[in-house]
């Protein structure tokens, strides 16, 4: 078990080595939840997300042995820009195993911070495997991502920055990957308040922390915009902590993920990663939990691709009736199309994209198959859009 006073130290030893982050609330988003919400913006890190807490009070502790032989660690991402910056920033050699998927960007990222890149495996367990093996072989410090009570209690200075701001909150809620920055949060936060409450969150297709707490298999896999919390193997030490605390873990839909990261765009102004709005999503999964609480949030990463975060946006207009896919079956006569462009401009609607085929898709050679994307302010404007169109057309919502 690590302890207050551990995290203590670990705030004292990291100061200046990594950024203490803003924390505010947002009234939009706090509207949205039903509850007074705080962002703590860990998004703001220098390699953009909490994991340099962590890596930097590990490595500060290396002895002078250590820090000669050099360190390894194994990331798809956040971790190994923050065991790269931080050891480079230290003068320790590092190498970075990643699994051979790892997008382009983030191999150069942890490479740009000096570090010596190995892609290997097609899986983390895999990449993982791999960088045990080259520890052993070349003698390498390995800095595990989240097992580690030096890493945990380096996460856990996330909550201690929190309740020092907003000493007010009454609940804490916490992403889950393999279970280090909860298992340091909720030591820091119910050392400093025993009666605040304190959740996990993991997404639905990577539930292995609330598996491994319920005494169930760990069964997981599957796509997920979360990819920074997609873990199978948590941590053996942070599960302990968990246990010991009675801390419960949130299981939240792939949906919610994506609806977070939109509110945190348009409502607070805050660029968010999928594992890094998982917390906010909780709050939207389960409104009648948090609702009228004082809810700490934390946005603990903001490392997403751009088209990815543009993708998740056009859906949350999709979701939310302000973009309509409009799919209509129209007589392939002169004055068709400006009619319909008149009656959604007529009520306001601004027409996005149009997909005019009149050769092979319509059932009669006489009639062409007309999909639009029309904006709309909300979802009433939207219903008097279609219901203009709906006076002449046959009208279906994509």
């Amino acid at each position: 078990m690590i302890t207050l006073a551990d995290i203590r130290d670990a705030a004292a030893r990291i100061e200046g080595a990594v950024l203490r982050t803003p924390a505010f609330v947002s009234d939009a988003v706090s509207r949205a939840a039903g509850a007074k919400v705080v962002l703590k913006l860990d998004n703001l890190q220098v390699t953009g997300a909490f994991k340099e807490r962590g890596a930097a009070n590990r490595l500060a502790l290396l002895t002078a042995d250590e820090r000669a032989r050099g360190v390894i660690a194994m990331s798809a991402g956040n971790h190994a820009q923050a065991v790269a910056r931080h050891a480079a920033r230290l003068g320790v050699a590092a190498t970075i195993v990643m699994p051979s998927f790892t997008p382009a960007t983030k191999v150069t990222r942890t490479a740009a911070w000096g570090a010596e890149v190995v892609l290997h495996g097609q899986t983390l367990a895999e990449a993982a495997s791999h960088a045990h093996a080259l520890a052993a072989e070349s003698g390498l410090v390995f800095i595990h991502p989240y097992d580690d009570p030096a890493v945990m209690a380096g996460q856990g200075t996330l909550a201690l920055e929190l309740l020092e701001d907003a000493p007010w909150i009454d609940t804490l809620v916490i992403p889950v990957g393999g279970g280090g920055l909860l298992a340091g949060c909720a030591v820091a936060a119910l050392g400093l308040n025993p009666g605040i409450a304190v959740f996990g969150v993991e997404v639905e297709g990577y539930a292995a922390m609330a598996q491994r707490l319920a005494g169930e298999p760990v069964s997981v896999g599957g796509p997920t915009i979360a990819e920074g919390i997609a873990v199978r193997d948590v941590g053996e030490a942070p599960l302990a902590v968990l246990r010991s605390l009675g801390i419960p873990v949130l299981v939240v839909p792939e949906r919610a993920i994506e609806q977070a990261i939109g509110l945190l765009a348009e409502g607070a102004k805050v660029v968010a990663e999928g594992a890094g709005a998982a917390a906010l999503a909780a709050l939207l999964a389960f409104p009648e939990r948090f609702a009228g609480r004082h809810v700490g949030v934390p946005v603990c990463g903001g490392n997403i691709d751009a088209r990815i975060l543009s993708n998740v946006l056009l859906r949350c207009l999709l979701r939310d009736g302000r973009l309509l896919r409009l799919h209509m079956q129209i007589p392939d006569r002169p004055g068709v199309l400006a009619d319909i462009a008149t009656r959604i401009g007529g009520r306001g609607g601004n027409i996005i994209e149009v997909s005019h085929q009149r050769l092979f898709a319509a059932a009669s050679v006489q009639a062409a198959e007309l999909e639009v994307m029309v904006e709309a302010r909300d979802p009433g404007h939207a219903a008097e859009i279609v219901t203009a169109l709906e006076e002449c057309y046959v009208v279906r919502r994509v």
